[in-house]
């Protein structure tokens, strides 16, 4: 298969791989503050991606896909907040595991990762475009 039309491949699958690791980052930064809605109940578990590398047999390209998305297994922490419905008997509320700060860079990250991607197309593509022209010159 041509090579242009392999990194048009590649580069589809990680907008594509970027794109859901925006959305669970995006549903991650939401749930910040999901608490539990009785007492011990546990909040929302912050969600994690994982990518893995597929051999396209067409293209032989190395295609991103998403392996797994699962939750993380950091501890909860917990907040004083004696009148919440979901308060312990001693006045403490179990806190979503999520680090606003964490899943700032990571939307960062994806961001770039996907206009790098984005950025990889439109170079494919003009390499292709030129590639024509060249050839309905002759």
């Amino acid at each position: 298969m041509d090579p242009l039309i392999s990194s048009l491949k590649v580069a589809a699958s990680g907008l594509g791989a970027q794109s859901e690791r925006l959305r669970i980052v995006s549903e991650n930064l939401a749930n910040s503050q999901s608490t539990g809605s009785f007492p011990g109940a546990d909040p929302y578990q912050r969600k994690t991606i994982t990518f893995n590398a597929e051999l396209d047999r067409a293209s032989g390209a190395r295609m991103v896909e998403v392996s797994a998305i699962s939750p993380d297994k950091t501890p909860f922490t917990t907040e004083f907040q004696p009148g919440h419905e979901a308060a312990d008997d001693l006045g403490y509320v179990k806190m979503p595991n999520v680090n606003v700060l964490v899943e700032m860079a990571d939307m960062r990250e994806a961001n770039r990762s996907y206009e790098a991607n984005l950025q990889t197309i439109k170079q494919a593509r003009e390499l292709i475009s030129m590639t024509i022209d060249l050839m309905r010159g002759q």
